[in-house]
């Protein structure tokens, strides 16, 4: 079992602004969620400027944000009173991070990862479990068995639910997974197995969109990617997502989303298979990414393979337009040379002259398997935080 590290502090924010811009309200949910929503951008933030940030008066504010404190949402913070004759001191609300938590499951070819999340989607505490070939029950019941080891370990906080990313066909009402080629699995039900298992409120989603909805929360891009966006994911699984005016697109009840024609010519299979006829064997890219740190054939294998990428790139960026693409892929994420090439290849197709702006890599490096599954709780907490609160209270 890995322990993944967690996540490092977010600094603070100025809380007293005049020139704070106006948000627009949360697209789906009451009110609550557009006071949450300005809180998790701008907190620690004083009650007289959440009225603008959120779109709405300031009597509506302040009943609001007395509902949030009742359900232990957000938190009041001190703040020290300005110059005498300046009135009495605000008190800055922000997020409760020290007493909720989400817990984010990604399932992969090669292992499972489990983590504890804070709301800013912040790793607690978290690991990866190994496995070849598992069943549907096996990594129902390794989940199982790491939520209860973190709830155990961290009594203090409430969890809100837990968000299952996964790569593949996924139909997310339903919480199946109708079909993951590389693992096997066909018509897999998971929301309901994981629910009965851990007792908690779960959520199941293509990873590519968990990894959207956490860039729109908090991503390093957040304000352009809820405008518009496409991202990208690499790996055993090559995914798809998209966005506009803030909301991730779902499409039918369909395999939409998967690139098969990419999967081929790009997937991780592929370049481990690639490394192994070199001689190097590895659990994952990740384990091949650090290796071609030292090894340059290793790296001209990630290089070769970012170029293809980058002329599927070319092809997003043509077809959407996007304010901003996210591209999750080990080489882009972490290799300078990797991303070198991969822009270079877009550039030499006509796509973006200076790509640099547009396409980007993922926010949460390391993180990222753990936050697209927290994303998805997250994404409706931030979206309806009184029923997510609701149905939290209730779990076991």
């Amino acid at each position: 079992m890995v322990r993944l590290a967690p996540g490092q502090p977010r600094p603070s924010t100025t809380t007293r602004r005049a020139d704070l811009p106006a948000q627009r309200p949360a697209l789906r949910g009451d009110s609550s969620a557009a006071v949450l929503r300005a809180v998790l951008d701008h907190g620690p933030i004083a009650r007289s400027n959440l009225a603008r940030l959120a779109g709405l008066s300031a009597a509506s504010v302040s009943n609001l944000a007395a509902g949030l404190l009742e359900r232990g949402l957000v938190r009041e913070v001190p703040e020290a009173a300005g110059p005498p004759g300046f009135g009495r001191p605000h008190v800055p609300l922000d997020l409760e991070i020290d007493r909720l938590g989400a817990i984010g499951v990604h399932v992969a070819v090669s292992h499972v990862t489990v983590a504890l999340l804070d709301p800013r989607g912040r790793i607690v505490e978290g690991c990866e479990l190994p496995h070849e070939g598992p069943s549907p029950a096996q990594v129902t019941a390794g989940i199982a068995e790491q939520v209860a080891r973190l709830r155990a370990a961290h009594p203090e906080r409430q969890v809100l639910g837990v968000g299952v990313a996964v790569g593949g066909w996924v139909d997310a009402e339903a919480g199946v997974v109708v079909d993951h080629p590389v693992l096997g699995w066909h018509d897999v039900p998971l929301q309901a197995p994981v629910a009965a298992a851990t007792g908690l409120a779960t959520f199941v989603e293509g990873h590519s969109r968990g990894l959207l909805r956490a860039e729109q929360l908090f991503g390093r891009h957040a304000e352009r990617a809820r405008r518009s966006a496409v991202h990208l994911f690499v790996g055993n699984v090559v995914d798809v997502a998209f966005s506009l005016d803030g909301r991730v697109h779902e499409g039918p009840r369909s395999a939409s989303g998967r690139v098969g024609w990419l999967q081929d010519a790009v997937s991780g299979q592929g370049l481990l298979a690639r490394a192994a006829a070199l001689g190097v064997a590895a659990r994952h890219e990740g384990e091949l990414r650090v290796l071609a740190e030292d090894d340059d054939r290793l790296l001209e294998l990630f290089t070769e393979r970012s170029r293809e990428i980058g002329r599927a790139v070319a092809t997003l960026v043509d077809l959407f337009d996007p304010e901003v693409l996210m591209v999750f892929e080990p080489g882009f994420c972490w290799l300078p040379t990797v991303r070198e090439a991969l822009l270079a290849e877009l550039a030499g197709l006509g796509g973006l002259a200076d790509a640099t702006d547009v396409v980007v890599p993922s926010s949460f490096a390391a993180a990222s398997l753990a936050v697209a599954g927290g994303g998805i709780v997250l994404d409706r907490l931030y979206a309806d935080p009184t029923s997510v609160t609701r149905v939290a209270a209730t779990s076991t």
